[in-house]
């Protein structure tokens, strides 16, 4: 019986399986099919993959750090009301999450790499009933020592350590879970979590670090000069991780596809929040410009999205993703959800909306304390501009099409003036569709008990 034909009687009246990979730190500028220079022909499986996928090329991290894009995540709601707004907050039990969803609907769940929802310690073993639903169990809940990587696996609080650079060895353990269970007729979903390409940036193995040269990197045009040997070096460290990280795509992708489910599997690649890394003279996520709140997305579902790769430039927000993958899946959305199903957009049956996505900062902390310029702050993605206040008022405004490296500051000009108007109906009428009255970060610190150190950091043991 051909492949093919096999395939298709395999997937008959079958709910799809979901494969969710991210990467964290990833931004979405840095890939070849984005066109990154340093990563032309470096990049070959994910670029194989857009060619197949829909591309979300407006993708934005609503809040641009690992534990409340997680929390939103798996809830689809946003950070005011799961209240994961800084890292190393516990998600509540009670918080109905996308694998308790799947599960409802009769889904093997599977997660494994970087958790960092749960708290208390971010080498703990943490037991099933703070798992949110989620069986298959290989997880950690945060290291960036990726040669020397923990793991727990299922119940068993004794601890594991993935062998050699844990990204290659995660993927490997997700590809057995893939093999093993599309000899199956149920359904599963899996998230692989790397912790690449986030710092430290040199500790990719050997063979893709020879691939970057920092004199040769070519920088975007908004690095100051003062920061280019920094950035050069720091970025050939960031893409020897994403090359690594692109073969382990490929081999996963190869999986899926030898086991006969590629028609019927709604695979995604894409981050957490970006990284600055010295574009305006700044470095990592939090802060809401497009190095920092924009990432890669991809969506391959041939059976309902065709096997052929397109763009849609919508904006597209974190809580958005759940309400988007459920209803591709043929799944019910849960009443808790607060983001919006796109599902439609993406399968053509109905025309993207002209609409915006939220950006947010509730509290700054951690890399981005108040000494270094943080602050609170709400904004919108469109697909053409960005428009952000803080709690002065109007504090950035750029006209990404014209402006794309974001170094003109359109705020309070004349030029701008109506523009300016329009967007901040825009964000107004956001923030009121939310119930945030854009308070100081304080009241909500003080309203979910949070006991923060001097850096506005819940405190955490390793």
């Amino acid at each position: 019986m051909p492949g093919c034909l096999q395939s298709a009687q395999r997937d008959s009246g079958r709910k799809p399986n979901i494969i969710y990979v991210f990467g964290d730190q990833w931004r979405a500028q840095a890939t070849g099919y984005s066109g990154d220079p340093n990563l032309q022909g470096k990049t070959p499986n994910l670029d194989k993959l857009a060619a197949e996928s829909v591309n979300l090329s407006n993708a934005v991290s609503t809040c641009p750090v690992c534990t409340p894009y997680r929390a939103s995540l798996l809830t689809g709601q946003y950070p005011l009301t799961h209240g994961l707004f800084l890292n190393d907050a516990p998600l509540r039990n009670e918080a109905l999450t996308f694998a308790e969803v799947c599960k409802d609907a009769g889904y093997d769940t599977a997660y494994v790499g970087k958790w960092h929802i749960n708290a208390g310690g971010r080498s703990n073993y943490i037991p099933k009933d703070r798992r949110q639903g989620f069986d298959y169990w290989k997880v950690l809940e945060c290291t960036h020592d990726y040669n020397n990587s923990a793991y727990y696996a299922g119940d068993d609080p004794t601890k594991c350590f993935w062998e050699g650079y844990d990204a290659i060895a995660q993927t490997r353990d997700v590809q057995r879970y893939i093999e093993d269970h599309a000899k199956n007729d149920k359904p599963f979903v899996a998230f692989l979590s790397w912790g690449p390409p986030h710092n430290p940036y040199q500790t990719a193995p050997e063979k893709y670090r020879q691939m970057f040269k920092a004199e040769e990197i070519e920088l975007r045009p908004n690095v100051p000069a003062s920061k280019a040997d920094a950035a050069k070096k720091d970025l050939a460290g960031y893409y020897a991780h994403i090359a690594a990280l692109d073969d382990c795509m490929g081999d996963l992708i190869a999986t899926i596809d030898q086991a006969g489910i590629k028609n019927n599997t709604i695979l995604v690649f894409t981050s957490d929040h970006g990284d600055m890394l010295e574009s305006l003279g700044q470095r990592r996520k939090q802060r809401p410009y497009d190095e920092s709140i924009r990432v890669p997305f991809l969506i391959r579902y041939p059976a309902r999205l065709g096997a052929k790769g397109k763009e849609i430039d919508i904006p597209f927000g974190t809580p958005d993703i759940m309400p988007t993958l459920l209803a591709l899946g043929g799944i019910r959305i849960p009443d808790s959800v607060e983001g919006t199903d796109y599902s439609s957009v993406l399968t053509g049956g109905r025309p993207a909306p002209d609409s915006a996505a939220l950006i947010e900062c509730l509290w700054p902390f951690g890399e981005w304390i108040r000494a270094r310029g943080g602050k609170e702050c709400r904004g919108v993605r469109t697909r053409r501009y960005t428009y952000v206040c803080d709690l002065n008022g109007p504090w950035l405004l750029f006209d990404n099409e014209e402006d794309p490296y974001q170094q003109t500051n359109l705020v309070n000009t004349p030029e701008a003036a109506a523009l300016q108007v329009e967007l901040d109906a825009k964000l107004t009428a956001k923030l009121r569709e939310r119930g945030d009255e854009f308070k100081h970060g304080s009241e909500y610190i003080k309203k979910w008990n949070y006991k923060v150190n001097a850096s506005g950091t819940l405190p955490y043991s390793r």
